[in-house]
């Protein structure tokens, strides 16, 4: 059939723009993958722990200190001696020794880690736990669906205050003002919110200003949550004392339990932080101590997820902002080394029972498959069913991708 070479021009050029914006507007709507986890946590190690005295050892190398490796439940993967609970776990372990970054200051990698972006004067990036608040929406939503306990998280940026941490300093305490003054019942509480609502009304409506919108977002969840029959996930004392004694005496031992209790009650996202890893100074007797807390908090978390049948749903992360120098300082320390460092996953539908990647054999460098802090959260945002090359628009219409390009781990993805 003849066709006017004008209609030809114009087809032909319609074809090349198609297929030239194809990939782009992939990457800003493309359908999430199925999701193989509900919830995600994120065991927080402050301070950027010790490879090579916990996950990465390296007997007779020059800096590999007093710590002795042990043998696990997988062969050829071996950890710390003071991990002796997570080594007979570790067919539920991913453990990647190739993490490699390039930020080295604490404030900004902990930026990094959280967000998979270098920290900007001029924007604030959401971190994962606000993506997933974004994402996934509630799957109760009477509870928050970000929260962080024993430290305050990096925070929502751009999507808003009403996908920021719900922040717990006390695990052993259910949340504060949660219930109303005593000169105050229902029908007052109700009365003064209606009074509130008219006196910010017309403001809202002039301004049109997105950020009272979250403000109103953040009122409203804490209203569902004062009255939500779901406040007993917060009260740790419902636990039989063999859970409890399972999990160990501290804080962040509780935390775990809290982490567990909150996601079985459908939070999406919980961070804990275990501080103490800037290890500068008695880098082995403070270690030994962390890890003393870490083992048997994790392991029985992961018993904890298993036998509720929720590990399978659960996708849980382990790791700081860096790791330490091979070398010891002056102080019988290591000092900060994001060259080459290690990171943990479980759960949450990943091949567990393996390890990938590798430092040389003074742990300088990493010599086989590294592994970026992108790759760890486009991997996480996969699992839990979202697009990690996703794009969303800043306040100035600029649009920015959930994992700057990370590339989800084929080896941890069953």
């Amino acid at each position: 059939m003849s066709l006017p070479r004008r209609d030809f021009l114009q087809w032909t050029l319609q074809g090349a723009l198609c297929a030239a914006f194809a990939p782009w507007g992939a990457a800003r709507g493309a359908p999430a993958p199925a999701p193989k986890a509900r919830a995600c946590i994120l065991l927080w190690m402050n301070g950027g722990p010790s490879q090579m005295d916990t996950w990465d050892l390296k007997p007779g190398a020059p800096g590999a200190g007093r710590f002795k490796p042990i043998a696990t439940r997988v062969p050829g993967l071996s950890i710390c001696e003071h991990l002796p609970l997570l080594a007979e776990r570790a067919q539920h372990l991913a453990v990647l020794r190739g993490m490699t970054s390039s930020e080295g200051n604490h404030q900004r990698a902990h930026y990094f880690v959280h967000t998979g972006y270098a920290p900007n004067p001029t924007l604030q990036h959401p971190s994962l736990g606000a993506y997933v608040s974004q994402e996934l929406g509630a799957a109760n939503p009477e509870l928050p669906n970000f929260i962080s306990i024993k430290g305050a998280s990096v925070g929502a940026g751009f999507l808003g205050v009403q996908n920021g941490p719900f922040i717990i300093q006390d695990p052993k305490r259910p949340p504060l003002n949660v219930t109303l003054p005593k000169m105050v019942d229902d029908t007052r509480f109700l009365r003064r919110r209606a009074l509130l609502d008219a006196l910010e009304g017309d403001f809202a409506a002039r301004t049109r200003d997105d950020k009272i919108s979250a403000k109103h977002k953040v009122r409203d969840q804490s209203i569902r949550l004062m009255q939500s029959p779901q406040l007993p996930a917060f009260d740790l004392s419902l636990e039989p004392a063999t859970t409890l004694a399972a999990y160990g005496d501290s804080d962040f031992a509780k935390g775990c339990l809290l982490a567990r209790r909150l996601v079985e009650a459908g939070v999406r996202f919980v961070e804990v932080v275990l501080d103490g890893w800037d290890t500068h100074v008695d880098n082995f007797g403070r270690t030994q101590a962390l890890m003393a807390t870490l083992d048997p908090a994790l392991s029985a978390l992961l018993d904890d997820l298993a036998a509720r049948e929720l590990l399978d749903s659960t996708l849980v992360l382990c790791m700081g902002e860096f790791g330490r120098t091979p070398a010891l300082n002056g102080n019988e320390g290591r000092d900060h080394f994001p060259q080459a460092w290690s990171a943990v996953l479980a759960g949450g539908g990943i091949r567990g029972g393996q390890c990938l990647g590798a430092t040389a054999p003074d742990g300088s460098r990493v010599v086989e498959r590294p592994t970026k802090v992108q790759d760890v959260l486009a991997t996480a945002a996969t699992l839990v069913g979202m697009d990690p090359a996703k794009t969303f628009d800043t306040p100035v219409g600029r649009p920015i991708s959930l994992t700057d390009g990370g590339k989800p781990i084929a080896e941890l993805l069953a």
